[in-house]
C-alpha cells in the first residue's frame, strides 16, 4: 500500500468550465478516506483523475513517491470498484476474479491460489462457477470487490459502489467493506482507500476521515466526530447530520461577557458553553443547532424562543417536530416518551437550544466563528 497525495489539483474542461479548483489532499497509507458531497461537487471527477480516467489540468497526483499524472490507469497501481460493478458478462465469477492477474501473465497456480483466498475472505466460494447474470446485486458487488482485492493494488478507488443496492443490503455491505479494511490492517496488509459517495451515512460510518466537497472545493477534511461536533463552516454543518443542522439568521450582541442572540424579534440567551468560544464581534450571524440539541421546554424557560409547529413526524422511538421561526424551518428531535401528544400543527411551542452545542457562522463567509481555541 502507499500514501496518496493531491497537490493543487485542477480540472478545467475544454469549454472553460473549472470543475476542480486547486485542491490539496493527503491520504495516509492504510487510511480509509471518503469523498462526500452533493451531486456536481466534483468528487467523482477527483476520483477519476486519481485513477487516470480524467486528465489533470494542473497540479500533481502522487501515489507513494511517484507523480502519476501522465501514467495510464494500468500503470498507477490502483484498482477501482464502480457503481455498475463492470463485471465481464461472458465470464464466470472465477475468471472475472482472476482476469486482471491473467493479463499480467501471472502463473495459473498463483491465480488459482489468489482466487481461492479472495473468494474465502469475501465468502463467495459458492459463486465461482456462476455467470454475472446469475448473481444478486450484493453478490455482484462482492465479486467486483474481490476483483479489485486480488490485484493487491497500492490504492483502492470506490465510485459510489453501493448506490444500486437496496437500503438493507447497503447497510450490510457497509459493514462488510469496513470489516475487510480492518481485517487487512490487522494482518499487516493495510489498504489505502478512497471512497466516493453522496450518502453521508456511508461517509460517517465507513471513513477514518472524510473530505467534504462543494463545487470543486474542499470544505473540510476531518474524522467523523470532528465534522459533526466542530464543522468548519455552515455548509459542512448543514450537510453532515440527520436531520440536518438547523441554521437561521440571528444578530449577536454582548451584555458584558454574556452573549445573546436575537432571531425573529426574540432574544435567545446562550451563555452556557458559548461565551469563551466566540471569536467575532457583535453583528449578523447564522445560528446553528443540531435538532437533537433543540429541546421542547415549558413556557417562560430562560433562553427559550417561541416557534409555530408546522409538521409532526412519528419516527418510532423519536419524534421529528418541525416548526417555523419567521422564514426559517426548524426541526427538534424529541424522544417519543417525552413528547406531549396534545401538540398539533399551528400550535406555539417553546424551544431551547443547549448552549454548549450552539454554533455561530459568519453571515457572509459561512465560516464557524464559535470554535474558539479547540474546545466545543
Amino acid at each position: 500500500m502507499a500514501e496518496l497525495q493531491l497537490k493543487s489539483v485542477v480540472k478545467t474542461y475544454g469549454n472553460g468550465f473549472k470543475a476542480v479548483h486547486g485542491i490539496d489532499l493527503e491520504v495516509k497509507e492504510g487510511e480509509f478516506m471518503v469523498l462526500v458531497g452533493p451531486s456536481g461537487c466534483a468528487k467523482s471527477t477527483t476520483l477519476r483523475m486519481i485513477a487516470g480516467l480524467e486528465t489533470i489540468t494542473g497540479g500533481e497526483v502522487l501515489i507513494g513517491d511517484r507523480v502519476v499524472n501522465d501514467l495510464v490507469p494500468g500503470k498507477r497501481g490502483i484498482a477501482m470498484v464502480f457503481q455498475n460493478y463492470a463485471l465481464y458478462p461472458h465470464m464466470k465469477v472465477r475468471r472475472n476474479l482472476g482476469f486482471g492477474l491473467q493479463l499480467r501473465r501471472t502463473p495459473k497456480d498463483q491465480i488459482e491460489s489468489a482466487t481461492n483466498e479472495v473468494s474465502g475472505v469475501l465468502e463467495i466460494e459458492e459463486l465461482l462457477d456462476r455467470l454475472p447474470k446469475q448473481l444478486s446485486g450484493g453478490q455482484a458487488q462482492r465479486v467486483a470487490l474481490g476483483r479489485a482485492l486480488i490485484k493487491q493494488p497500492e490504492v483502492f478507488l470506490f465510485d459510489e459502489p453501493l448506490s444500486n443496492l437496496d437500503a438493507k443490503l447497503r447497510a450490510s455491505m457497509r459493514v462488510r467493506i469496513t470489516d475487510l479494511h480492518q481485517r487487512l490492517r490487522k494482518e499487516g496488509r493495510p489498504a489505502t482507500v478512497v471512497y466516493v459517495t453522496h450518502d453521508q451515512v456511508e461517509a460517517m460510518t465507513m471513513g477514518d476521515r472524510i473530505c467534504v466537497m462543494k463545487d470543486g472545493y474542499i470544505m473540510q477534511v476531518a474524522d467523523p466526530e470532528t465534522l459533526y461536533e466542530r464543522p468548519a463552516n455552515a455548509f459542512v454543518a448543514g450537510f453532515i447530520g440527520m436531520p440536518e443542522m438547523n441554521l437561521f439568521p440571528a444578530v449577536l450582541s454582548h451584555d458584558g461577557d454574556t452573549p445573546s442572540l436575537t432571531a425573529d424579534g426574540q432574544t435567545i440567551t446562550v451563555a452556557e458553553g458559548l461565551a469563551h468560544r466566540i471569536n467575532t464581534g457583535d453583528g449578523p450571524v447564522t445560528f446553528g443547532i443540531r435538532p437533537q440539541q433543540l429541546h421542547v421546554v415549558a413556557p417562560g424557560t430562560e433562553g427559550a424562543f417561541t416557534a409555530t409547529i408546522s409538521h409532526i413526524e412519528f419516527m418510532g422511538h423519536e419524534i421529528n417536530l418541525h416548526a417555523r421561526l419567521g422564514d426559517a424551518q426548524l426541526v427538534a428531535v424529541v424522544p417519543t416518551d417525552r413528547f406531549d401528544t396534545h401538540f398539533a400543527r399551528g400550535d406555539r411551542v417553546e424551544l431551547r437550544p443547549a448552549g454548549g452545542h450552539v454554533h455561530l457562522f459568519d453571515a457572509d463567509t459561512g465560516q464557524n466563528v464559535s470554535i474558539g481555541h479547540g474546545s466545543n
